[in-house]
């Protein structure tokens, strides 16, 4: 049987987070705060391609604290590509912590397709 699932992104695991900038070839994340324009952010540290501020990501709340100025600072596809590296990421830990397999296909539409396979059967 075959589900479609939509996932909103609540950055919580700093393990996928690694993984994420692993599969998009960034820095690798730092923990501690950083400068945002006019104020700072404490969390997991996230240098994105192009971007003048990082993304840091409240481990706890699940939530992402940045400035890119609407654009202007850093284009939200690059953020956009790192929450979906972060969800394929996680949803691959999560199945693979139940016994589960994985496979992954990307798609025309830059949309990722996973098909995780129940108790590991191909």
């Amino acid at each position: 049987m075959s589900h479609i699932v939509e996932i909103k992104t609540e950055v919580r695991d700093a393990v996928a987070i690694g993984s994420a900038c692993q599969r998009l070839k960034l820095e690798a994340p730092t923990q501690g705060t950083a400068k945002l324009f006019s104020s700072s952010a404490t969390g997991v540290i996230v240098k994105l391609p192009g971007w003048r501020y990082p993304a840091v990501f409240d481990t706890q709340s699940g939530q992402a604290r940045y400035d890119n100025y609407g654009g202007r600072w850093g284009k939200q596809v690059q953020l956009d590509r790192f929450l979906q590296g972060y969800a394929v990421e996680k949803a691959r830990l999560e199945a693979r912590r139940k016994g589960h397999t994985v496979t992954e296909q990307s798609l025309a539409d830059g949309s990722i397709k996973l098909t995780v396979s129940v108790g590991g059967a191909a």
